[in-house]
């Protein structure tokens, strides 16, 4: 295979990956600069791949081996030796932007966390899975961008944390379906709601004022993290606005549905991804104006 064509195909499957996976990834692409795009596509095809072993196989002990095997894959491309096409893509990426290791191992454990623990007996616990589900991405996100500093990384992890969260809501039955429940279980107790309701699919008023705490919560995290749109500049900072506020979107159809995310699954659609996005650019023009 002639070295052009050899370099092509890996980057080529990584955007791929990232286009036809992540529901919000389009919206803020758009808005990436060229120089960014195949970066940030290689960084999501590494969690697609994360995401499927985890997922797809039906088998717990299955994704196991195939998730450290996948490690493994992570420390030979470290090592200067990548050996599948994600990390082939992916390598260029980690050199020229210095990208640290651990992020990247982090998402592993997450993903070997879900074969592992599929309750959660608190909200802090539920916290501690997300640093390293969802976390990561974002300051690797910002090492793209060219920041390092504690207080924005502190801020994206807000952000983050709360989109994974509006994820595990929107999932609810979704992932039950997979055995595993993301919503505290002190917090069902609290509210009177059992896992025989949810195993039976039960949507009622204990359901909806549970769901409505947790979606409460979420949103308090969106607005904390909302002042990294304003400490960030240039390329990528369309992105950081924009998922944010595509995560405050989904938590708004979801209270407008009165919370019943059981018997449909929740989602923004394109035209909104749209709106918010063309609502952006119109108020960036202006602030640039005046």
């Amino acid at each position: 295979m002639p070295g052009d064509l050899a370099r092509s195909v890996p980057n080529e499957l990584c955007a791929k990956l990232a286009r036809t996976h992540y529901e919000n990834f389009p919206v803020g692409s758009m808005f990436l600069p060229r120089r960014l795009r195949a970066h940030v596509f290689n960084i999501y095809a590494y969690c697609r791949v994360c995401d499927d072993l985890s997922d797809e196989t039906g088998d717990p002990e299955l994704s196991l081996r195939l998730l450290e095997w996948w490690r493994r894959e992570l420390s030979e491309c470290y090592a200067g030796r990548p050996n599948h096409p994600v990390f082939v893509a992916l390598k260029p990426t980690i050199d020229q932007f210095d990208l640290p290791m651990q992020p990247f191992d982090d998402l592993i454990s997450a993903f070997v966390q879900d074969q592992q623990v599929t309750r959660y007996e608190t909200f802090e616990q539920l916290l501690g899975y997300c640093e390293r589900s969802a976390n990561p991405v974002g300051r690797l996100f910002l090492c793209l961008m060219g920041y390092r500093d504690d207080a924005r990384a502190r801020l994206s992890d807000m952000t983050c944390t709360a989109l994974q969260l509006v994820n595990f809501w929107q999932d609810v039955g979704v992932d039950y379906a997979k055995n595993r429940i993301y919503i505290p279980l002190e917090d069902m107790e609290h509210f009177g709601y059992s896992e025989a309701e949810l195993r039976n699919n039960i949507f009622n008023a204990a359901f909806a004022r549970l769901m409505r705490f947790e979606a409460d919560r979420t949103r308090e995290l969106f607005i904390r993290g909302a002042a990294l749109g304003r400490m960030v500049e240039g390329g990528g900072a369309a992105d950081v606005e924009l998922f944010s506020r595509c995560g405050v979107s989904l938590l708004n159809a979801i209270e407008r549905a009165n919370y019943d995310v059981l018997h449909r699954r929740i989602t923004v659609s394109k035209g909104r991804k749209m709106a918010i996005a063309l609502g952006w650019l119109a108020r960036r023009i202006l602030d640039c104006r005046f």
